[in-house]
């Protein structure tokens, strides 16, 4: 059972990507805490479902559809959270992911692989799978950042952004999405810094390993069980398990709440299980 956070009642929380395992369950936590949250999601039904789970349980929620990679859309967004919901003071930017145009099929080159064509090697990563990659997590972070932290420059408010375990250390096979989480740490810092005098705090989320719709062919055997990837990162990780979406949810009210958090800016907190402090031995 989580604390009250009675300092987030009433205000009000954009989530982007607000339909994924992770952000869904952020949503719900906030909106459980009394906030008003707009989930905003390309597929506005998925959004609803959420919203609608929300509502039945007589919280306050609004799905919007939302593209963040235009900021047109994510204008109309800002406009429809403003007119129904009131001035945005927690942005969550959850909208992010990989592209299979933008993954090797092993992890360390071997001898051969450039010539195999049964083999997706470094030098056949398409570009497009790379621009795809960075303008999702690294433009899909920096345009809804720019539409709903205008107005808190008058008002204050929390940015939280995703980052990942592949940002301080690349993990095998996704060079683009791990030098697009890098970004993502570098960025949270850049703002933090520029808009601190502004009352703007920005800080950053590291899940360790969950398992989610976008790693799930990486990480299951299609007959469930572990691939050979998912039992490396279980060895690596001390208490020996994948996280659940709650184990984030303490950390996203601690950073969310003033009160908790009020001279904490610029970091990312790994919420990883211990695996980026443990070497292997």
């Amino acid at each position: 059972m989580l604390p009250e956070y009675k300092s987030l009642k009433g205000k009000v929380a954009v989530v982007t990507g607000g339909s994924g395992v992770l952000c869904r369950e952020m949503a719900k936590t906030l909106a459980a805490q009394g906030m008003k949250v707009a989930i905003l999601n390309r597929n506005v039904e998925s959004g609803q479902e959420i919203a609608d789970d929300i509502k039945s349980g007589d919280g306050t929620a609004i799905a919007v559809s939302c593209d963040v990679l235009d900021k047109e859309s994510v204008k109309a967004a800002y406009d429809t959270v403003k007119r129904e919901l009131g001035d945005c003071s927690l942005l969550i930017n959850g909208a992010g992911g990989n592209h299979p145009d933008a993954i090797t099929d092993k992890e360390i080159y071997e001898a051969g692989d450039i010539s195999d064509e049964a083999v997706k090697s470094f030098f056949d990563l398409e570009s497009g799978g790379f621009d795809h990659v960075f303008r999702l997590n690294i433009m899909g972070t920096l345009i809804p950042t720019q539409i709903f932290a205008k107005e808190m420059t008058e008002t204050g408010g929390t940015v939280i952004n995703i980052s990942s375990m592949s940002a301080p250390s690349p993990m095998t096979k996704v060079p683009a999405y791990s030098a697009a989480k890098s970004g993502i740490e570098n960025l949270t810092k850049w703002l933090a810094v520029h808009f601190a005098e502004a009352g703007i705090r920005v800080n950053a989320i590291a899940p360790g390993f969950f398992l989610t719709e976008q790693n799930r062919n990486l990480l299951l055997n299609k007959d469930g069980s572990y691939s050979e990837r998912a039992g490396k990162i279980i060895n690596h990780t001390p208490q020996r398990r994948f996280g659940e979406p709650e184990d984030l949810l303490g950390t996203l009210l601690f950073l969310s709440d003033d009160s908790m958090s009020k001279f904490i800016t610029g970091i990312t907190i790994p919420v990883d299980g211990g695996f980026m402090a443990y070497s292997g031995v």
